[in-house]
């Protein structure tokens, strides 16, 4: 059974918006982009698919914008050629090697956890909370950012039930940002 990863940028007080952290430098996003090929697909609600399709796909021109670093390009390759998962109720087609998940959230995420493949991911703020509320995700992975926001969206926000987790990965990076990865704790 695939894992699935729930990954995220977070302030150091709990906020999620993209916006809201630091900037991607050079160390965060190769790490990103190590993470993103142990992966084998994401799934995404509407928001943050549309929100990372319009950063990260491939121009039909096939050359990267002008406003991309060259140490964003691997990133850009590797999630523009990553299968995707949209769970969506309002979309009635998605492109962008994605397809749409439908019917009821929990089997339709363990059957795609059931099959064969190394690992999932989810990202964004609102599935992942419906995801956690279900006990479908097997691990969390924040890079937290040296940052206060003070406002925005927080990670996690109106969960359901408190999910006790232990630590198992811990990388520190240059910035001060620092990599946790999670898994909820036998019980």
């Amino acid at each position: 059974m695939r894992p699935l990863r729930y990954s995220i940028n977070v302030t150091l007080d709990g906020c999620c918006h993209h916006e809201a952290g630091i900037p991607p430098d050079e160390e965060s996003m190769s790490y990103w982009t190590e993470e993103m090929q142990r992966t084998d697909a994401m799934i995404l609600g509407r928001v943050t698919y549309e929100m990372m399709e319009s950063a990260w796909r491939r121009p039909t021109s096939g050359a990267w914008p002008d406003w991309m670093e060259e140490w964003e390009v691997p990133f850009a390759e590797a999630i523009d050629r990553t299968k995707k998962h949209v769970v969506s109720s309002t979309l009635s087609g998605v492109d962008w090697n994605a397809e749409l998940v439908q019917g009821d959230l929990g089997p339709a995420i363990e059957q795609l956890k059931a099959q064969p493949g190394e690992a999932l991911s989810v990202g964004g703020v609102t599935l992942p909370l419906a995801l956690a509320d279900l006990g479908l995700i097997d691990e969390y992975e924040f890079l937290v950012q040296p940052v206060l926001a003070g406002h925005g969206p927080t990670l996690l926000a109106g969960l359901r039930d408190r999910i006790p987790l232990e630590l198992v990965h811990r990388r520190e990076f240059r910035s001060g940002a620092v990599a946790l990865r999670y898994r909820p704790a036998v019980r």
